[in-house]
């Protein structure tokens, strides 16, 4: 394991044992949200929901809903009451990726219940307490944004309590051999197959490749190659061709 990452696991462990709000950084693939659900899984929220709201495909108009639910008849399609994601995340934690695509509009009402801890459902009047630990993402540069006036510093200051960069896969090919494993053992069962080995050859090739997709790249990598091998080792022919083909 690279000395980024066992920095990043003594971060990880610290931040579990207590429940300030965390903000994670990172270019998109790096494993933000599997990071975030360790933190999870660890902290004393672990048997909680763990709820995920992707910040970037909510429509504006969409944003009070998706997060505080609404009461039946409350808008044209409201044909019944729904529960919003902080209601869902009650006892648990609520997951915001890519937190830099919100409007400011969104970040307003976003920033008011992080600090109150309370909301109403849109079209009702009673406020609803939930016990909710926010963690949030971003491959963005939200100090930048703040600068710039596209992202609200109060908000920013309230999510960047704990926060934890996530350097690119290329700054640490050492920790590639540790994360082949654990997606060899990952999709095995779903696969219905025996987990296979790496050939030495293969592992050249992956520790060679740069990964601009990062650690999603190489899970997909994995995964593929699981499937197309015809027996129990991975050979270089049962990788993307991108992936050999770098290194010719």
């Amino acid at each position: 394991v690279s000395d980024k990452m066992k920095s990043t696991f003594a971060l990880m462990c610290k931040f579990a044992a207590t429940d300030g709000t965390v903000l994670v950084c990172g270019q998109s693939g790096t494993g933000k949200e599997l990071i975030v659900r360790a933190i999870h899984q660890a902290s004393k929220r672990k048997s909680g929901p763990f709820v995920v709201v992707n910040c970037g495909a909510i429509p504006s108009n969409l944003i009070e809903s998706e997060f505080f639910g609404h009461e039946a008849g409350s808008f044209t399609d409201a044909k019944e009451l729904r529960i919003g994601k902080f209601e869902a995340a009650d006892g648990g934690t609520l997951f915001l990726d890519e937190i830099g695509e919100l409007t400011l509009e969104a970040q307003v009402k976003l920033l008011r219940i992080i600090e109150e801890g309370t909301f109403s459902r849109v079209g009702g009047n009673k406020p609803i307490a939930v016990d909710v630990r926010v963690m949030a993402a971003t491959n963005q540069d939200l100090s930048t944004m703040v600068q710039e006036r596209k992202f609200r510093e109060d908000l920013y200051w309230r999510l960047n309590v704990l926060s934890l960069s996530v350097c690119p896969l290329q700054e640490r090919k050492e920790d590639i051999p540790m994360l082949v494993d654990y997606f060899l053992d990952r999709y095995a069962t779903p696969l219905g197959i025996k987990q296979p080995v790496v050939s030495d050859k293969a592992m050249d090739l992956l520790m060679a490749y740069d990964w601009p997709g990062n650690v999603r790249e190489l899970q997909n990598c994995i995964y593929s190659a699981m499937t197309i091998a015809s027996g129990p080792t991975i050979e270089p022919a049962d990788l993307p061709r991108r992936i050999y083909s770098d290194s010719e």
